[in-house]
């Protein structure tokens, strides 16, 4: 089940997963989080092939959905560690954002209120083959030539774009963020 939310991220009730990504998708709670290594690399993700919401692209280090009434910070923490195998450093809020992206291959529509996060990871990952195909660290102009020639999740660049004043302190700019 999703947290239903208004147009100020207001809880408004709760809708099954799928049924909320259904064209035209209802408004609802998500989080993205941007992890980076000790050089400022941001760690991206492959979506795993099995995954019914698109497979197989590369996106943020992690992103998701909070079970209703739980706190977004804590959902990304643990999805984080579902995901990925490994608790994050210095997470911190960046802010939220709002969007809207069909996804034209599935016919799905993500309808978000998205609470962004920003931090470190310090530990060796142990994704889950269920949920990620494939990580990377990169820089932000590896990033810019990744985006150029290979797939990446409809809501990638909004949700990096607004995360990236958070990104900037975070990382010092080191990466080039």
């Amino acid at each position: 089940m999703l947290e239903l939310v208004d147009e100020d991220g207001n809880t408004i009730g709760t809708a099954e997963k799928l049924a909320a990504h259904q064209a035209p998708g209802q408004l609802h709670r998500a989080f993205s989080v941007f992890l980076f290594d000790e050089s400022g690399r941001l760690l991206l993700q492959r979506r795993a092939l099995g995954k019914y919401h698109s497979p197989g692209v590369w996106s943020n280090t992690c992103c998701g959905h909070p079970y209703p009434g739980e706190a977004p910070f804590a959902a990304a923490a643990r999805r984080t560690y579902e995901e990925l195998g490994v608790s994050p450093t210095l997470l911190a809020e960046a802010g939220t954002v709002r969007y809207n992206h069909p996804d034209p291959a599935s016919g799905l529509v993500e309808q978000e209120f998205n609470h962004l996060f920003v931090g470190m990871v310090q530990a060796p990952l142990r994704p889950d083959p269920e949920e990620v195909e494939e990580t990377a660290f990169v820089t932000a102009e590896e990033l810019a030539e990744r985006h150029a020639s290979a797939p990446f999740s409809a809501w990638f660049m909004t949700v990096l774009d607004a995360a990236r004043p958070a990104v900037k302190e975070l990382t010092g700019q080191a990466g080039g963020w």
